[in-house]
């Protein structure tokens, strides 16, 4: 299993400033059977994984993941991050968000969980939907 400072140093390799991320080298840490989920997506496979991966590189101008904190837990990771990232004709959009990865008995990753705030982060760039979103949010879930 991945120690908190390897991934700290692998994570931290993937994604860059100057240009399109690239996960290749982690790719095997993870297991064949990986789940992985974030607020608008189930994939289930490292085949599947890795495209997924491939899509995010292909829409991305750049793409930029600072890591806050690692802890780890007996199999469980929770990493704190803030990832920058530019489209195509948009301004730089950061997201905060934390990843729990889960590994299997034989030490690689089985399942990560993606949480953050796609549309909170993304409207807090654009005035008008930044006031219209927030005040929605707090109108309707307090």
């Amino acid at each position: 299993m991945l120690s908190k400072e390897d991934i700290k140093r692998q994570w931290s390799k993937t994604y860059n400033t100057d240009g399109n991320p690239d996960w290749a080298h982690i790719f095997p840490y993870y297991d064949d059977d990986i789940i992985f989920q974030d607020t608008i997506q189930r994939i289930e496979g490292i085949d599947d994984f890795t495209k997924m991966c491939k899509r995010l590189t292909k829409r991305t101008k750049s793409l930029h993941m600072e890591l806050l904190h690692v802890i780890q837990e007996d199999n469980i990771v929770m990493m704190e991050w803030i990832m920058t990232m530019t489209f195509r004709h948009t301004p730089k959009t950061s997201l905060y968000g934390t990843t729990r990865l889960t590994f299997n008995q034989e030490g690689k990753i089985i399942e990560q969980r993606d949480y953050y705030d796609l549309w909170g982060d993304i409207y807090n760039n654009v005035p008008v939907w930044r006031r219209i979103y927030r005040w929605f949010m707090r109108k309707v879930f307090g």
